[in-house]
């Protein structure tokens, strides 16, 4: 079974994943780009830019497999620097993506990125207070990815 995406004139990408569970696989990468992706063509975005759309769509998607009792974090790849409950991304053209968060230690914590040498790890990690709900970022950064609650790009 292929999970390819064919691209079309909304500039989608090619798109492809496999699971050992099929039923896990290829969420993200078989539905449709939201709107938001598909205002300008991928070949006019920056790879920062572009980067940083991608990230808040598999940052939204890891949440939705979480229970109530975790949030997303980021473990660094290659490192001993530890985990990064992530509280926002961003990117500066042409080649820059940042995460800023809070360490195990609840410290103030920010990185800095550059696009080829991006690499993600999506934690799942136990709430700080147990009686809040859990915070969902990827769907306060679609929000504002999209421009406002309506998604049509007004603030």
């Amino acid at each position: 079974m292929s999970n390819d995406i064919p691209p079309t004139a909304s500039a989608q990408p090619r798109a492809k994943a496999v699971h050992s569970d099929p039923a896990q696989c290829g969420t993200l990468e078989t539905a449709p780009l939201p709107k938001a992706a598909t205002r300008r063509k991928v070949e006019d975005k920056s790879p920062a830019e572009w980067a940083y759309e991608r990230l808040i769509l598999y940052i939204q998607n890891f949440e939705a497999q979480l229970n109530a009792d975790q949030e997303v974090a980021m473990g660094f790849a290659g490192g001993q620097a530890g985990v990064l409950a992530i509280e926002g991304v961003g990117f500066f053209d042409p080649d820059l993506v940042t995460f800023y968060g809070r360490d195990e230690d609840g410290l103030k914590t920010q990185l800095i990125q550059h696009v080829s040498q991006l690499n993600v790890l999506l934690r799942a990690v136990p709430k700080d207070q147990p009686e809040d709900p859990p915070r969902r970022i990827g769907f306060q950064m679609m929000r504002q990815w999209a421009g406002g609650e309506s998604g049509d790009g007004s603030a």
